[in-house]
């Protein structure tokens, strides 16, 4: 337990990744994903963390998190026992929804943020729910479009990723987007789900 608080201090960095039990999909409908955001919403005001990149896919979630006051495991236990009660009642089903807990991977700020990010939102790409770069700025379940401009979200840090790219909004999301675009070519990349970050809080062990 002690080790636990330790790894849960604030400031520190997370990438959280959590999958459906079996593999199965955590979001069936657009009811779904709307539902798990507004409990994002309303988990970080209860338990105050900074979200900077972030991706629904239909069986798993990837967030990058900074900790904050309210801390990631009373943020995380928060999101996903809120989530899977309602989720199972709507789809008529019982039990787990979510494999174990989660997975938490500190990471190196300094060296690993921006990759993280562009790991995360790149996302929807190389599972194809969308097809092209375009098509994932419109992708309504992932921070990308948000750093792009294209929505607006409350709860998401956008400066701390755009201010590394220029020192205007237009220069930066032109940058970022020219980074987003270099790392289409990296595919999956094993140092950043575990192979050469430490591991925190969850206990998944194979995870996209």
């Amino acid at each position: 337990m002690p080790r636990e608080a330790r790894l849960d201090a604030p400031g520190l960095m997370h990438h959280i990744i959590a999958r459906g039990i079996k593999r199965e999909k955590i979001f069936l409908s657009k009811n779904d994903y709307d539902d798990f955001l507004t409990r994002v919403e309303f988990a970080l005001k209860k338990s105050p963390n900074e979200i900077l990149a972030w991706a629904l896919m239909p069986n798993h979630f990837h967030m990058l998190v900074r900790s904050g006051s309210g801390g990631i495991i009373t943020f995380m236990r928060r999101l996903m026992s809120g989530y899977a009660g309602p989720f199972n009642k709507r789809h008529k089903r019982v039990g787990y929804l979510f494999q174990n807990r989660y997975k938490s991977i500190i990471c190196d700020e300094e060296r690993y943020l921006l990759e993280l990010a562009r790991y995360i939102h790149l996302n929807p790409l190389r599972a194809k729910i969308v097809a092209n770069l375009e098509e994932l700025k419109r992708y309504p379940y992932s921070g990308h479009g948000i750093l792009m401009g294209f929505r607006t979200c409350q709860w998401q840090n956008t400066r701390e990723i755009l201010d590394y790219f220029g020192d205007t909004e237009k220069k930066a999301r032109k940058a970022y987007e020219g980074y987003i675009f270099d790392g289409i070519k990296e595919g999956r990349r094993e140092d950043l789900i575990g192979g050469g970050l430490k591991r925190s809080l969850g206990i998944c062990k194979d995870e996209t």
